[in-house]
């Protein structure tokens, strides 16, 4: 399997929407692939508007459907299992994608989907010196 970094990285312009690096705790549920039932706790590494890539114990398959819930929110959403990769550590990788597109289960804003930064309106906004995180950025100054 190859590093995260190419996973998340700009090589794949086939994805419906921005993936963001964001570690969210969230609950997983439904049916092992022998049709016992478990819950664990985890983490986010990857998410987008369509799902998620997530460290997980239990050993899941490709089809299976599951329930994600983002504990900040309380909210669930119904997903499966689109990827999954066991390693050596005994930790797993597994890719979900929401059954609907719910972009807001993050509570993160997401750019459109013809973003980029290398674009001529993303140069023309800057932060200013000294800004917070989700301050508004200011026109750049002309040179």
């Amino acid at each position: 399997m190859e590093p995260l970094s190419l996973q998340v990285g700009e090589r794949n312009n086939r994805r419906r929407s921005q993936r963001v690096l964001l570690n969210v705790a969230v609950g997983l549920s439904g049916e092992t692939p022998d049709k016992t039932a478990f819950s664990e706790q985890t983490n986010t590494l990857v998410v987008n508007a369509h799902g998620a890539l997530l460290v997980v114990k239990t050993r899941l398959s490709v089809g299976q459907l599951l329930k994600l819930q983002n504990f900040k929110t309380q909210e669930e959403v119904a997903c499966r299992v689109v990827f999954f990769n066991h390693n050596s550590s005994g930790k797993a990788e597994a890719g979900v994608e929401f059954l609907k597109p719910s972009p807001g289960f993050w509570r993160i804003a997401f750019p459109p989907s013809d973003w980029t930064p290398k674009s001529a309106e993303a140069k023309t906004y800057t932060a200013k010196p000294g800004a917070k995180a989700g301050e508004k950025l200011a026109p750049a100054a002309k040179k």
